[in-house]
C-alpha cells in the first residue's frame, strides 16, 4: 500500500462516496476506483460495498482504517521534516477558515515568528470539512475553525468565545429588512436567524466573507450580523449602532488537533494560539 492509495481509501471512508473522494482529492473517479482495486488486490480483501447510497466499509476495511491513518500521518511528518528550510529545527502547518485569519491567526503568525524563530511556519486556508480531514490524516498539525463537529480521535479546544450581534448604520438603531446584508456564518446561524426573523425574505445582498461584508455595510449602509470584536471599533466611533432587543448568537473559535499527538512543536503552537486568543499579544502587521 502506497500513501496515495492510503489517502484515497481514507477519503472514501470519510465521505462515503467514490465521487466525493475524487472531487476532494482533485483526481478522476476512474483513478479513485483504480487505486482501490489495486489496494484490494494487494490485500486480498474487499474494502468497500458500493450501492446507490454510496460506499461503506467492509469488516476488512474497518480493520484497515487505523493502519492507513498511521501510514499517512507518518508520511506527512517525514515529508515535513525533510523539507525544513536551513536554520529551522521543527515545522508546524496550521490551517484555518478564511474569516479567522484576521486578526487571530495573523497575530499568531507574528507571535510565533517573534517567540520561536527556529520553527518553520506554513499557513493554509480551506473549508471546514477539508481542514478536519487534513488534520485527521496528518497533512495539518492543527486547524482553527468555528464550532467544528465532533470527529474521531480529534480534540476540539475552545480558543475564543465570540458572539454575533446585529448592527446597523441607521441613526435610530433600527433593523431594516430591506437593507439586511446576509453573511455566511454557517448552517447553525442561518437556522437561528430564520427562527428569530421569520418574516425576513431573501436578502438583497449576500456576502460569504465577514470582513468584506462589514466594509460594504460601512460604505453603503444597512444592517447585518457581525462578530462583536470586529464591529466594536465602529460602535465606539458611532459609525454603527446595536439593534436593540436583537438576539445574539454564539460564534466561538476552536483549535482542532489529534488527540494522541503530543509533540513539542504542537504544544508550542497551541500555547501561542491560547496566548493570542486571550490577550491579542502580537499586533497584526
Amino acid at each position: 500500500m502506497d500513501v496515495h492509495q492510503a489517502r484515497t481509501f481514507l477519503e472514501i471512508a470519510r465521505s462515503g462516496s467514490f465521487v466525493a473522494a475524487a472531487d476532494s482529492l482533485h483526481i478522476t473517479q476512474t483513478a479513485v476506483s483504480a487505486r482501490i482495486r489495486t489496494l484490494e488486490g494487494l490485500l486480498g480483501r474487499r474494502l468497500f460495498i458500493r450501492n446507490k447510497a454510496g460506499a461503506r466499509l467492509t469488516p476488512a476495511g474497518e480493520r484497515l482504517l487505523r493502519h492507513a491513518r498511521v501510514m499517512v500521518q507518518a508520511w506527512e511528518r517525514a515529508r515535513q521534516q525533510v523539507a525544513l528550510p536551513p536554520g529551522r529545527r521543527e515545522g508546524v502547518i496550521i490551517g484555518g477558515e478564511l474569516s479567522l485569519w484576521r486578526p487571530l491567526l495573523a497575530d499568531w503568525l507574528v507571535l510565533m515568528h517573534r517567540q520561536h524563530p527556529d520553527i518553520a511556519l506554513r499557513a493554509e486556508v480551506d473549508s471546514p470539512s477539508s481542514l478536519l480531514a487534513r488534520v485527521q490524516d496528518g497533512a495539518l498539525d492543527l486547524a482553527v475553525l468555528y464550532h467544528p463537529p465532533t470527529w474521531p480521535n480529534l480534540v476540539s479546544e475552545l480558543l475564543q468565545e465570540e458572539k454575533l450581534v446585529l448592527v446597523t448604520t441607521d441613526p435610530g438603531g433600527a433593523f431594516l429588512p430591506d437593507q439586511y446584508v446576509q453573511v455566511d456564518w454557517g448552517a447553525a446561524f442561518a437556522a437561528n436567524f430564520q427562527a428569530a426573523f421569520p418574516e425576513t425574505g431573501a436578502p438583497p445582498v449576500s456576502i460569504s466573507l465577514g470582513p468584506l461584508a462589514l466594509t460594504y455595510l460601512l460604505t453603503v449602509g444597512g444592517c447585518g450580523y457581525f462578530r462583536l470584536g470586529a464591529a466594536q471599533p465602529f460602535l465606539d466611533e458611532g459609525r454603527l449602532r446595536r439593534v436593540s432587543n436583537a438576539p445574539e448568537f454564539s460564534h466561538s473559535a476552536f483549535a482542532v488537533y489529534p488527540g494522541r499527538s503530543d509533540t513539542d512543536v504542537l504544544q508550542l503552537a497551541l500555547q501561542g494560539l491560547r496566548q493570542t486568543a486571550s490577550t491579542g499579544a502580537a499586533p497584526t502587521i
